[in-house]
This record gives structure tokens, sequence and C-alpha cells, in this order.
């Protein structure tokens, strides 16, 4: 077998796996973030144009998601994992689904971008007739951004069932290259915000095309790029019609609270962002009365770059630890391990605190450099943009821990509680959001800041209760020494930061940091390592051993890390992980509104199985950008992938409620590439 063979279990392969993925993660994102400074720089942060842009902008994928992305993630892709080990390589199979997924596509795309002046009235409110406009223009050039998110999440899940990793991971950055590019463009033609207004008066085509245009492009490219890989396969995909047998209204009705949770999660995001449109247009009234208190009003774009920020720490190492976690406890569940599977949860709760802790902190401590940076130039929106920042900052431990605790459901085959805890979630954003647009219309984005804050907190709470159910206990008081330990680090960290920040006068409105954007880079380069260095020697101080854990990946790499810790006892090797149920749940409230191209990485499982000299193989899968299985090696591998469709849920269930199947079980059952239903297949029964 030409996968590489190794001794070591599959923690170390979640680890290495894992920080594949964040350094992945963590180059999109910071080309990401260089597109967020650029926009500011254009628009200017709190700029009615930049609210309207970015509401616009964030419709694609939401309408998405809502409307199509549950489907994609949890329906059609087990069945292209499946098909994908069939003789045939699932050629046939993936090309009638692939011919579907397209048509419908194309008409969910065409039908909601004619809509586009009902989609820009149901999601946003009080705009005036002139916003309204510009807003149903970027909207024409956003929209159609639907028809190529749910092509590249289909195209990435073709990759991942073949084992080629690199190429999804990788895709989005050219998407913020090219978007990089039109903003660039936009600086050096029509000049900056701060020196050059750009207000809804002089607002034109071209400049709508440079921002709008350019951000639909680079959609298309990150889409367009994946064909090559694709191609390089030989799968032979080409359009093919007739859809009897390929089993997917079955397969719906399995994922139907895999579909429900996200359509809920969706929903309840979309009204608040309904009421956080709110403010941007009564500053564009107070600007037009030119009152001064329009330049201390708060906007969507300001919650949006917070947004963005905050969700850092958990989009580099959370989201890519729950991830790849996800196969050990599923191997857990299968075996009916519950003390492995609470060991799982327990390790990847600590070992992700020891970044998000600090996340928090540093967050916390550096919001007004940070906010300056990213403020377009202006001290005002620098000021405003850290103010929301602190306050979403202190929730991101409970954010990551919510969504690793929910990775524990899903293992466990229960896709029914994540809806009810879901449902609890959506019910608080909608009525605090309701409540919300009657306060003063200065403290909206805040507070809804602070509705994000308490659902992260409520959503953890929840979580726990039902997980007691489970599994007796969540290993609490491990987990809370663990928290408090690195708490205590973490804000010995702060403090330091303070001081330096003291010290460079950023508590100062005429300060350093203040002074400029290049001030506040500087600052940050110079208190964010103060910072850091800090934290490691105090988690030392204070015997954090999570810290190894974390960095095992690298130390392994230079040669210095500790020997793996052998896998726990009475687990089983040869018991496979089921990876069909999609990362991107929406357990956790969307805060915002960027497509996150991670949400449709997740792949095959790491698998392990008998070598013929007693080892075991490892098949690096799931999340590997540079190792992956070869074709040939990869139907080996996959020969234990998932079970039998005819083997009975392993989902515990009790009197009162049934075992919930995985959704995607229990479609076509003969052998792949040889449906029946499938007339003028190239690969008939023999």
């Amino acid at each position: 077998m030409s996968a590489a063979k190794s001794t070591q279990p599959a923690p170390s392969g979640e680890a290495r796996s894992s920080a594949v993925m964040a350094a992945g993660t963590l180059v999109s994102r910071f080309l990401g973030f260089a597109k967020t400074w650029m926009l500011g720089t254009a628009l200017g942060l709190g700029s009615t144009v930049n609210d309207t842009f970015i509401n616009a902008n964030n419709l694609p994928n939401l309408i998405f998601l809502l409307v199509a992305g549950g489907v994609f993630n949890a329906v059609l892709v087990p069945q292209i994992i499946k098909a994908s080990k069939g003789p045939d390589r699932g050629a046939d199979y993936i090309s009638r689904l692939l011919t579907l997924a397209v048509i419908v596509l194309l008409a969910l795309t065409a039908l909601v971008t004619i809509a586009a002046p009902i989609v820009i009235d149901l999601t946003t409110q009080d705009y005036s007739p002139q916003q309204k406009f510009l807003a149903v223009t970027f909207a024409f050039y956003c929209l159609p951004q639907i028809f190529f998110y749910g092509l590249y999440a289909l195209l990435t899940q073709v990759l991942n069932a073949n084992g080629a990793f690199g190429p999804a991971m990788w895709a989005p950055i050219l998407n913020n290259v090219v978007a990089i590019v039109g903003l660039g463009m936009f600086i050096w033609i029509l000049g900056a915000n701060n020196t050059n207004p750009h207000t809804l008066d002089n607002w034109g085509p071209f400049q709508t095309f440079l921002v709008a245009g350019f951000s639909t492009i680079g959609v298309v490219a990150q889409t367009a790029i994946l064909l090559v890989p694709v191609l390089r396969l030989r799968l032979g995909l080409r359009p093919r019609f007739g859809w009897r047998g390929v089993g997917l209204g079955q397969a719906a009705k399995l994922s139907a609270w895999t579909l429900m949770t996200a359509a809920v999660g969706q929903l309840a995001f979309l009204y608040v962002m309904r009421i956080a449109t709110i403010p941007g247009s009564e500053r564009l009234r107070l600007a037009q009365a030119q009152d001064p208190a329009a330049a201390t009003l708060p906007g969507n774009a300001v919650l949006e770059v917070a947004s963005q920020l905050y969700l850092l720490p958990h989009s580099i190492i959370a989201l890519s630890l729950a991830t790849v976690l996800f196969n050990r406890m599923a191997r857990a569940s299968q075996a009916g391990n519950k003390a492995e599977l609470r060991e799982a949860l327990s390790h990847g709760l600590r070992t992700m605190a020891v970044a998000t802790v600090f996340g928090a902190l540093a967050l916390f401590a550096l919001a007004g450099p940070m906010g300056m940076f990213f403020s377009g130039g202006k001290p005002q929106d620098g000021v405003m943009l850290a103010q929301t920042l602190t306050i979403l900052a202190l929730s991101t431990p409970f954010m990551s821990a919510n969504f690793m605790m929910s990775r524990v459901f899903y293992a466990n085959e229960d896709a029914r509680t994540p809806f009810y805890i879901q449902l609890m979630l959506a019910l608080l954003n909608v009525v605090g959001a309701f409540i919300i647009q009657f306060l003063p219309v200065d403290k909206i984005i805040f507070a809804i800041a602070v509705l994000y804050t308490l659902g992260n907190i409520l959503s953890v709470v929840i979580s726990v209760w039902f997980l007691r159910r489970l599994l007796g206990h969540v290993d609490g008081p491990r987990i809370a020494n663990s928290y408090i330990r690195m708490g205590y680090a973490a804000l010995g960290s702060a403090i330091a930061g303070a001081l330096a920040l003291w010290l460079l006068g950023s508590y100062n409105a005429n300060g350093f940091a203040w002074s400029s954007r290049l001030a506040a880079l500087v600052t940050l380069v110079v208190v964010g390592p103060v910072m850091l260095v800090a934290y490691l020697l105090l988690l030392r101080v204070f015997h954090v051993t999570e810290l190894r854990d974390l960095l095992r990946p690298l130390l392994g790499r230079l040669g210095r890390g500790a020997a793996p810790a052998p896998a726990a006892a009475g687990s089983n090797p040869t018991t496979t992980a089921r990876a069909t149920v999609s990362d991107d749940t929406g357990l956790i409230p969307r805060i915002s509104g960027e497509f996150d191209a991670a949400s449709f990485r997740a792949g095959p499982a790491l698998e392990t199985v008998p070598a013929d000299d007693g080892s075991w193989d490892v098949a690096h899968a799931q999340g590997g950008g540079n190792d992956h299985v070869s074709v040939d090696a990869w139907s080996d591998v996959e020969k234990t992938y998932l079970p039998d469709e005819e083997l009975p849920s392993t989902a515990k269930g009790s009197a009162s409620r049934p075992g919930i199947p995985l959704p995607g079980r229990r479609t076509y059952q003969g052998t792949l590439g040889n449906n029946p239903y499938f007339r003028g297949g190239s690969h008939r029964k023999r």
C-alpha cells in the first residue's frame, strides 16, 4: 500500500492534520484581513457606502447556506464520498449529481438575482430610496456568487473524496488576491476615502465594478481554479441526466434535522443583520442634516470587521482541531466507548483553550490599535471598532468550546440535539434583536455584540447539560482547572500588554497608536510579541501541559516532539470514522457574513487499516495540504471508510428518543457505478 506506514496513533495524526489546516487557514485569513483593510481604506469603515456594500456582499453566502448549503453538505457530500469508492471512482454517479446540482444552482441564482429588490427589502430596514438603489445595484453584482459558492462546495468534495486536499485549501487565497487587486485599482484611480470621500452622491458604475464586480470575479476565480485538479483526476465527468435511483430524496429525509439546524441558524442571523442596518440608515439622515453625531454612529461594517477579528482564534485553531478530533470521537462512539469519547472532548477543549483563552485577552487588550489599523484612517471609526471588539473578544473561548461540544453529538450520529440547541439560540437572537431595534440608534451595534456574547455563553451551558445526559459527566473539574490556569496566564499577559500600550501612549487620544494606521501596526508588532512571550512564560509557571499538545506538530518537525501518547485503552483502531456530517452546522451564532471556505473542506476520515506486516498504515486524509494518498492507494484505504449500508445505526437512543440514523445512509445499495436506474450509463451491472 502506498500510504506512508507509521506506528503513530490517531492523536498524532490529528495534531499534524490540524496544524496543516491551521496553516492554510492562516494564510487565507491574513489575505482576508488585507482585503478588509483595503476596503476600509477605499470606502471608509464608518461610511454608508461600505455598510451598503457589506450587506449586499454577505447575501450570496447567507442565501446559499440557507437554501442549499445544508443540502449540499448533509446530502450530497455523503453521496459523493460513497460513490468515489466504486470501480469507476464514482464517475457516472458524480456526473449525475453535478448535473442536477448545476441546474438547481443556476435556477436558484437566477431567481434570487432577479428578485434582488425584494431581497434587499427583506434584509434591510429604513433604507432611503438612494441607498436602496445602490444596495440593489450591489446585489445584482454579488448575488451570482451563489452559483459559484455551490459549485465550489461540490468540486471540493470531489477532490477530497479522491485524496486531493491542497487545491480547495488554497483556492480562497486567489479569491482574496483578486478582490485586493480590484480595491487597489479603486484606491489608485479614485483615491482613498480619507482624502477623497466616496458617498452616495458621487458614486458611479465604475466604482461599483471595482468593488462589487471584482468581489464576484474573485469568487468565480476561486471556483474555476478547482477545475484544473478535478480534470487531472481523469474521472471523465460530463453532463448526465436521469436521477431516478440516485437516493437524494431518502437521504434528504434522513438529513432533515441537520437541514433544519442550518436553516434556523441562517434565518435568525439574517434577521439580526436586518436590525444591524438601522444605524447606517440613520447615519445617512444625520449626515444629510449636517449633524456631527453621524461621525459617532457605528454601522454594520464595524460589526463585520469586529466579527472577523474576533473569529480569528477560533478559525485558525479551534475549527481545525475540532474537525480532526471528530474522527476520534466517531471511532469512540461507534465502539460504544463513552470514556474515550469524553477524553477526546476533554482533550480538545483543553488543547484549543491554550490559543482561544490567550486570543480573547489579546484581542481585548489590543482592541485599540487594531481598531485604528482597520479604521480607514479615521480615529473615531477606530474607537467604534475597538469598542465592539472588546465586547465580543471575551466570549471567544465559549464559542470555540461550544463548537467542539457539537462534534460529540454528530459523532454520536445525533442531529436532533444540535437542532434543539440551535433553536434555543435562534430564539434568543430573534427576541434580542427585536428588542434591540427600539434602543437608541447609537447603541444598536454594541447591543448586538452583547447579544452574540450572551449567546456564546448560553450555548455552552445548554450543550453541557445535554452532554451530561449522554456521557454522565464531561470531565468538568480537569477542564475547569486547565482553563483557570490558562486564564491566569492570559491575564498576566494582558497586564504586560496594557503596560506596554501605556508606555506607547495608546490610552491617550493623541498617543502614538492613534496618530496613524502605520503607528497602530507598529504598536501591534511591538506589543503582540510582548504579550505572547509573557503568556508562554506564565504557562510554564502555572504548569499548563496542554501547550505541548498544541505545539507537538511543530516540535515534531524540529525533532523535539515528545513521543506520542499511546492510544487509549479499549479503543479499536480498525473502527473507522464517518466524516459525512458537515462541519458548518450553524450551531454557533453566525456573526460574520464572510464566506468561509473551510466549511467545505471536510474530507474522509483519518483511517488506519492493517498492513501485511502487522503494522498500521495511516491514510492522512482529512485536512492535509501536502500529505495525500494517491488514487490507486486511496481505493484500498477506502475499503473500510464507511460500513455496509444495511448495518443498524450506532446512534444511542432511549425509549423516548430513538436512535437517529446518519444523514445520507440507506440509499442505492448496489455496486457503485452500476445503478440500474441510470439509463445509458457506461457502467452497467454485469
